[in-house]
């Protein structure tokens, strides 16, 4: 089952439910793909019949994670526990659709495979190399991390 699948039959599972929260953050989440679709058709990209694919849709539900957790965090500082409260629980309804985060050691094993599965020796080949992390791993490491990790190996190798 894809993910636009799993996302729609949770949602309806929710209403059954009458988990509110719940129910407003997949309905938060319906309304970011098909954002993201209409935002396809329009730069006449591959949105067409069935809509954005589950890579696209995992870019989606990390970007509103990463979203949630700076919320939380503003809140947290601003000393609104209340709607942190919020942003987190937010936070978990959207993992239970992310793939398992890798931890450090898988994240450096993957990154060590994929600079000598795509040739990489100097930071010039840094791009392709996030490329092809990106292809295998979306949704299950965080690349804002991964970039210097990446760059670090490209120079001391």
């Amino acid at each position: 089952m894809d993910l636009r699948s799993r996302v729609n039959t949770a949602l309806k599972q929710a209403m059954r439910d009458k988990a509110t929260t719940r129910l407003s953050t997949l309905r938060l989440i319906n309304a970011a793909i098909k954002d993201q679709d209409i935002a396809a058709r329009a730069d006449g990209g591959d949105g067409g019949e069935n809509g954005v694919d589950d890579g696209q849709v995992l870019a989606i539900l990390g970007k509103m994670t990463k979203q949630r957790q700076e919320s939380a965090r503003a809140y947290e500082e601003g000393g609104r526990l209340d709607l942190a409260e919020r942003e987190l629980a937010e936070i978990e309804v959207i993992q239970e659709f992310l793939p398992r985060q890798l931890c450090e050691q898988e994240v450096d094993d993957a990154v060590s495979g994929v600079i000598t599965s795509t040739g990489a020796d100097s930071i010039r080949d840094m791009g392709k190399v996030m490329a092809e992390l990106k292809s295998r791993y979306t949704g299950q490491m965080d690349f804002a991390k991964v970039g210097p990790l990446v760059k670090n190996k490209l120079c001391s190798g």
